[in-house]
This record gives structure tokens, C-alpha cells and sequence, in this order.
């Protein structure tokens, strides 16, 4: 895995050992930053489930202001702050070791992207929803980004929810759902 754009461009980053984390492939991320290059530079990006890091990192190297990651595991931070120092983007990435539920209920400072791949077969993208359509560190100009295995239930569960599909993207079995919040 590596860095596949910017200032910190090709440079190869740690990885988690074994299953319990699942990297976004290169082709997948690769289109996702260039469909969203444009609200990136300068702004703040939050990545709910970092694993490696690599999202948010890519999106400092790509311009951002600011990365927040966010992961429950040790092991996971451990990595991040690794590939945080390989990249050289200390002063621009801030990393909790926290449940997604908590950082959603305690951040203050406005977001404009978010990007939110959990592990598949989980409840955590409608419970991330339900807790960002109440908050008021994001509005109609943020970018939600979801990455499913499990399209249709998703766009099930975002009925009830307040947020306008954008734009849907299908890398194999990856499904990338681009959202704002309604007003």
C-alpha cells in the first residue's frame, strides 16, 4: 500500500498484519480522490475507521489542512502514527485511539469530508449517520463518503436518514456512496 498522489506521492506505507482490517485498493482510492480533488485542498478530513491511515493520509499529501483518524485499535494507531511519520505529516494529522460513536459525539471543529468504511457486515455506517445528521461540525457542504460491500442495504437504511445521494461508484465488490446532509 501506498500513497498515490501528492506531495508524499509513492511513498509505501505500513500495513496491518492478518484479516481484521481490510485496505481500500489503490484503483478504489485512487478514483475517489480525484472525484473529490477539489473540495480536499484546505480543508479538514475525517476518517472514522483508519486502519493504516492511508485515506487520511492521502488526503494531507493531497492538499487537506488537516487529517483527524480515528481507530479503536492499538495495533491500528501504532501503524498510523508510523506511516504519520514516514509521510511527514505530523503537524497535519491528529489520531484517536477512540470508538467512531465517541469521536462523532466529542468533535467541534467543522468537516467537510468524511470518509467512513467500517468493517462489512456491520450496523456502523447507519449508526454514524444517525449521530452526523444531529451534529453541528458538518452541513450540507460536506462530503460523506461510504464504502459498502452492501449497496442496497445501505440505500435501505439511508431512507429514513436525512443526506442526498451524490454520486455511486462499483470497484468489484467495493461500493462507494458519495453523500451531503439535507438541510
Amino acid at each position: 500500500m501506498r500513497i498515490i498522489g501528492g506531495t508524499a506521492r509513492g511513498t509505501k506505507l505500513f500495513t496491518l498484519e492478518g484479516k481484521v482490517t481490510r485496505p481500500t485498493l489503490d484503483r478504489v482510492k485512487e478514483s475517489v480522490f480525484n472525484i473529490i480533488q477539489q473540495e480536499i485542498e484546505g480543508g479538514v478530513f475525517l476518517d472514522l475507521f483508519s486502519g493504516s491511515g492511508a485515506i487520511g493520509l492521502e488526503a494531507v499529501s493531497r492538499g487537506a489542512k488537516k487529517s483527524i483518524l480515528c481507530d479503536k485499535s492499538k495495533e491500528a494507531i501504532n501503524i498510523i502514527n508510523k506511516n504519520k511519520e514516514k509521510t511527514h505529516s505530523e503537524e497535519k494529522v491528529e489520531v484517536y485511539n477512540s470508538d467512531f460513536e465517541q469521536i462523532l459525539k466529542t468533535l467541534k471543529e467543522h468537516i467537510d469530508i468524511i470518509y467512513i468504511d467500517p468493517p462489512y457486515e456491520t450496523d456502523y455506517i447507519q449508526k454514524a449517520l444517525k449521530i452526523l445528521q444531529n451534529s453541528e461540525f458538518i452541513n450540507e457542504e460536506t462530503i460523506i463518503i461510504l464504502e459498502t460491500n452492501d449497496e442496497q442495504r445501505i440505500l435501505n437504511e439511508l431512507q429514513e436518514l436525512k443526506y442526498e445521494i451524490t454520486d455511486k461508484r462499483k470497484y468489484g465488490i467495493a461500493h462507494i456512496i458519495f453523500l451531503r446532509k439535507n438541510a
